[in-house]
């Protein structure tokens, strides 16, 4: 398997894992997710969705690592505006006027434990390791971004015998 494809792997089970983990801390820990918090599980499905793609189809590679970018860009600064809010001294998010908009979209219909928004961005979480979960997020969506980039300008070199000959 070349690096390539190992990347693309990884970065989907990364993908996976974290939206496994935001499962865990809602259902196990009853971490109730804030309309920004979905939004960023948005971001990480549509990550995880352009890598399978360009792990499938690698003609469409190009379009989807640039897909890839944009998604993570916009998790991170979804994620950076959530941290700004968090820590304004009103402490919101404005997590009332988002909710329902975003809890009446299809997939939120489709998933509702994954993608409904009922919590409050001012509600006060433990960190985790000693970032707050918005905090994570904004470090992984920088690592994605990083590596669809990489995967961008990255072209694969020739593994025949007779690359070294010409």
């Amino acid at each position: 398997m070349n690096r390539t494809k190992a990347l693309l792997i990884a970065i989907i089970f990364a993908c996976l894992g974290l939206l496994g983990f935001a499962l865990y801390l809602q259902l196990v820990l009853n971490m109730l997710p804030c309309p920004y918090c979905v939004l960023q599980r948005y971001a990480f499905a549509l990550i995880a969705l352009a890598s399978l793609v360009a792990l499938i189809m690698p003609k469409m590679k190009r379009a989807a690592m640039s897909a890839s970018v944009l998604f993570s860009l916009i998790g991170g600064g979804i994620a950076g505006y959530q941290l700004w809010a968090i820590a304004q001294p009103m402490g919101s998010c404005g997590a009332d006027p988002l909710s329902d908009p975003m809890n009446s979209f299809f997939i939120a219909k489709l998933f509702p434990t994954m993608f409904q928004a009922n919590g409050l961005c001012e509600t006060p979480y433990d960190p985790i390791l000693g970032l707050s979960i918005p905090a994570w997020a904004c470090v992984w969506f920088v690592m994605f971004a990083i590596a669809a980039i990489y995967l961008l300008v990255n072209k694969p070199k020739e593994h025949s015998i007779f690359a070294n000959k010409l």
